[in-house]
């Protein structure tokens, strides 16, 4: 446990820090945890890129409060469930991976997710991976498992919804994915999973199929999640990720170009910071203290939670170096993106000629965030403009939030 922290300070921390919703009810899981048994939990990450990010370590916190508790905790590689994706809020089917491009990706998770679980020592976190259960069920089991939902419970869904509303089809496979990660939940026989409020629908499938099958009530937690300032979930699918394989400058450069609003929910999400900390960073911004000294403190902490003190603190320099210099100097101007793409930004605000001229630009590798000095590609400017600070060939600096 968290020396810092006496048992019922870190239960509150689980039941409330970055939670969404607890189901059955947060009444139910209280019992749980008072009851004096050592609970199983749960949070499922598919491979379906070769790096976790920091979307993800919202889970690996929460399970490391029920870690530090002295629950058992398991981490699953969806290794399975990669091979279909998660139709979770998609528009349309995702791409399925081969075996070799799973084996790939998930190379380093066990490594990332020790920043913040412990595999070792007291408490170990387990790691499974579900084909372990999945690939060797037979298509008898297929079919008995998939009667236990029905078509009119799958359609209910969201995005599903939004599908047929907008006549894009709907593959029997996706209807799959819910059935499969649910079963998860009765293979490993658990207590309780941890996820992402987007995870709702699947999460509940498990808890549906431990009750009708091992007739055993199920706890869901969902988590808030870190969202950008168009309201999109940051993660691998949207392309604005903090990866944990980025360097810890780059690391610190993309939270340094987040919006202002992002500085309350990342210290809730993304640090250990305790709720009454997270209360004085609230007051500190109300009072007007400059937002950026306070996200310059997010920075720091975040990069140094999943890399190391020392990273973090050479990330900072290089940051204040490059960036905090210049700007002394260099006129910044600030623009709205108003849900437009970087491309309509550029134009209409007069920052280049053309359509032409901006690819000429872009080709030439001229348009870059300025501080991660990532290169902007043709495909990035037609997407949505992420907020951040982008340089515009040799002078033109403008922040877009």
């Amino acid at each position: 446990m968290n020396e810092k922290l006496s048992k019922s300070e870190l239960t509150e921390i689980l039941l409330n820090k970055g939670v969404a919703d607890i189901l059955p009810s947060r009444g139910f899981l209280e019992k749980e945890l008072a009851s004096g048994k050592t609970l199983t939990i749960y949070a499922g990450f598919d491979p379906t890129a070769p790096t976790l990010h920091i979307g993800h370590t919202i889970q690996l916190r929460k399970l490391r409060h029920f870690q530090d508790l002295g629950h058992k905790i398991i981490f699953l590689v969806g290794d399975f469930t990669a091979r279909i994706g998660d139709p979770t809020d998609k528009g349309t089917a995702r791409k399925q991976l081969t075996e070799k491009e799973i084996k790939v990706n998930l190379k380093q998770y066990k490594k990332q997710a020790s920043k913040f679980i412990r595999f070792t020592g007291k408490h170990a976190a387990q790691i499974k991976f579900n084909n372990d259960w999945l690939g060797k069920m037979k298509f008898a089991d297929v079919l008995a498992l998939a009667s236990n939902m029905t078509v009119d419970q799958m359609l209910k869904r969201d995005m599903f919804v939004r599908r047929m509303e907008e006549e894009k089809p709907i593959y029997i496979h996706e209807f799959m994915y819910p059935l499969m990660q649910g079963y998860d939940s009765v293979a490993m026989n658990v207590d309780g999973e941890v996820g992402g409020n987007d995870q709702l629908f699947n999460m509940m499938a498990g808890r549906t199929l431990l009750k009708q099958l091992k007739h055993k009530e199920k706890f869901v937690i969902t988590t808030k999640l870190l969202e950008d300032n168009n309201g999109k979930k940051m993660g691998k699918s949207e392309g604005n990720m903090v990866s944990l394989i980025d360097t810890p400058e780059h690391m610190y450069g993309k939270i340094m170009s987040w919006t202002d609003g992002l500085i309350v929910p990342g210290f809730e999400l993304c640090t250990d910071y305790t709720p009454s900390q997270i209360a004085v960073i609230a007051d500190e911004l109300a009072k007007g203290i400059n937002p950026r000294d306070i996200k310059m403190r997010l920075a720091y902490e975040i990069v140094r939670s999943c890399t190391d003190e020392k990273s973090a603190q050479r990330a900072e320099e290089a940051f204040v170096k490059t960036f905090q210099k210049k700007e002394s100097h260099e006129s910044i101007h600030e623009i709205p993106a108003n849900g437009r793409t970087l491309e309509a930004i550029l134009i209409e605000e007069s920052l280049t000629g053309s359509k032409s001229d901006l690819r000429r630009l872009v080709e030439s590798k001229a348009v870059t965030n300025f501080e991660t000095k990532e290169v902007i590609t043709i495909e990035a400017v037609k997407k949505p403009a992420i907020a951040g600070v982008y340089k515009i060939g040799k002078s033109r600096i403008v922040r877009i939030g």
